[in-house]
């Protein structure tokens, strides 16, 4: 990645963006650009680790006599470390607001509070700027809150709806309140919606529904769920920031430019930025009505895009929520703990 001009005036707008990546060419370029985090996954971990096995190799041997889940935490530490030590410099210059290192805890244990929780303070210890990683189960909000209590730097995560994305700073309101009553220095607190994930999910249903939805309307159905999130977040007095990931293209980005958002951009949407000549902030902008008109035909955005469409209990059903964490365990987790160390 080149220098970006897009990514470069973003930066200098209310919004914060964080490189969706774990291979460590890229940092410095990213970080020239305005890069202030990293939003690592075991999928981007898996990447990165089998991509460049060598490079990785010295910083992870301290898993080579370890397997299974205990070898994937293992490795991921190894990596997390060193990209978290680049970005460091950004965490002490900011005082903490960022340059953060996301360490996401095992997708195999999406529905259990306490070990997510046990997790979390293991990853929390790894490094002063890691941002841990929680999915929106019923049992990750209830350790998010409990981790945010701790004084710990949280992400909600595996998040598609606006349901979920409040119930995260909910909770993470609770949690920054309780820290600061038993005298703990605080955190920061992120809310991710995967925008371009639960538009590909409703491409799905709208073709399963033999729906006539266009593709035009179902690209803006995550773009008009942050902006909700973000608009009712900002008038409840959250003070967790919102983060737009997983995004498919430049669009996602430039309708939410100058937001007081983190970003999470692949290198694939760096290139696309590249691309974009128009500097415009669009916190203001909203998605046309006739729009949502036509989404809201989709029962599956309608429980997306309403602040109640969808309970606790069913954050670990819905559709998306399932498919993205069995492909962190199955296409992440899973090929790290087998990776061949020697």
């Amino acid at each position: 990645m080149a220098m970006n001009k897009y990514l470069k005036w973003l930066s200098e707008t209310n919004t914060y963006w964080w490189n969706d990546d774990a291979d460590m060419d890229t940092m410095d370029i990213a970080i020239d650009n305005g890069s202030t985090g990293v939003t690592t996954n075991p999928l981007l971990v898996k990447k990165s680790l089998y991509a460049h096995p060598d490079y990785w190799r010295p910083n992870i041997a301290g898993a080579k006599d370890l397997t299974g889940d205990a070898k994937a935490e293992e490795i991921i530490r190894g990596i997390t470390v060193q990209i978290a030590k680049k970005y460091q410099p950004i965490y002490e210059k900011s005082g903490g607001v960022q340059g953060y290192v996301c360490a996401q805890v095992n997708p195999k244990k999406q529905g259990d509070t306490a070990e997510m929780i046990e997790i979390g303070l293991r990853l929390a210890a790894w490094a002063p700027n890691i941002a841990v990683k929680v999915p929106a189960t019923a049992a990750g909000i209830r350790a998010i809150e409990e981790l945010q209590a701790q004084g710990l730097t949280t992400v909600g995560t595996v998040s598609f709806t606006v349901s979920q994305a409040l119930a995260i700073a909910a909770a993470q309101q609770r949690g920054l309140t309780r820290c600061r009553k038993a005298g703990i220095k605080p955190g920061k607190a992120f809310s991710v919606i995967m925008v371009g994930r639960l538009d590909d999910y409703l491409r799905d249903v709208v073709h399963d529904m033999g729906s006539s939805v266009p593709e035009e309307h179902i690209i803006c159905a995550g773009t008009a769920c942050i902006k909700r999130a973000y608009k009712i977040a900002r008038e409840a007095g959250y003070e967790t920031k919102l983060m737009p990931a997983g995004m498919r293209g430049a669009y996602h980005a430039t309708d939410l430019a100058g937001s007081d958002m983190s970003f999470s951009l692949s290198a694939g949407i760096h290139v696309m930025l590249g691309k974009v000549e128009e500097l415009v902030e669009m916190e203001d902008y909203e998605i046309p009505a006739e729009i949502i008109e036509s989404l809201m035909s989709i029962p599956e955005f309608k429980r997306a895009y309403e602040p109640n469409g969808l309970p606790v209990s069913e954050f670990i059903t819905y559709g998306v929520t399932q498919r993205t964490l069995s492909q962190f365990v199955e296409a992440g987790w899973t090929p790290i703990s087998e990776f061949e160390i020697g």
